[in-house]
Formats: structure tokens, C-alpha cells, sequence
């Protein structure tokens, strides 16, 4: 594992720790996992076993796969998304864009369906005024 990759995965825990918000301590208490030990992953200074993205994964809204994914435990399948998710809004998304969609990073993948869920609601509350 190169330490591009640390620093990377890292740097994903950390910004969704941050956005959620959560304190470091806060994560670690909901993990049980250590809080030196979480910062040292966070800075790329230690690689996260599997035990451990298992344990951090929930708390930070991740499924297990999408983080085993982005720490190469997992290879990323392309029909994940439209396969396996609900997609957006409860509704499953169309085969090819779940397959584009696929190839971009995780967090520009939950960009783009809480984007299209946000777009759905607006929709409904428009026809609802209308109808």
C-alpha cells in the first residue's frame, strides 16, 4: 500500500467525520476504537485494518463495502450502483448512469444522488401545486 493511498483514505474518514459534524473523541466513543488511533489513520500515518474500517464505517454514514472499497480491500464494481442500492429517493438508478456514475469517486457518487434526490422532492412539491 502506497502512502498516497493512506493519505487519501484518510483524508476521506476525516472530511466525513468533519461533515457530519463529529469531534475525533465523538467518533472514537461511537467506534470504540481509539482516538490517537483514529487521528494517525486520519493523517495517513497508519492503514486501517479491516476490523477497524468495519467498526468506523457506520458511525460515518458509510456502508462496510464503500470504505473495504476505497482502501482496496474490495474492487469497485461498476453495477454496484444500480444493482445492490436504491439508488436515489427509493428509486434505482438507470444502468448506464450507474455504471458512469461508478467510475467517479465515492464522495462525487453521494454528491450526485443526494443532488438527484433533492431535485426529485422539489419535482413532487412542484406537480403537487400544480395538480
Amino acid at each position: 500500500m502506497d502512502s498516497s493511498n493512506k493519505i487519501h483514505l484518510g483524508g476521506i474518514i476525516k472530511q466525513q467525520r468533519i461533515s457530519l459534524p463529529l469531534t475525533l473523541q465523538q467518533l472514537a466513543a461511537r467506534a470504540g476504537v481509539s482516538a490517537s488511533h483514529l487521528g494517525r489513520i486520519e493523517r495517513g500515518e497508519r492503514f486501517p485494518s479491516a476490523h477497524i474500517l468495519q467498526k468506523i464505517a457506520r458511525p460515518l454514514g458509510f456502508e462496510e463495502d464503500e470504505l473495504f472499497t476505497l482502501a482496496g480491500y474490495l474492487s469497485p464494481q461498476s453495477s454496484k450502483i444500480a444493482e445492490d442500492s436504491p439508488g436515489y429517493g427509493g428509486e434505482r438508478l438507470d444502468p448506464y448512469v450507474a455504471r458512469i456514475l461508478a467510475q467517479e469517486p465515492i464522495e462525487v457518487q453521494r454528491a450526485v444522488l443526494g443532488i438527484l434526490t433533492i431535485l426529485k422532492s422539489i419535482a413532487k412539491g412542484l406537480i403537487k401545486e400544480g395538480g
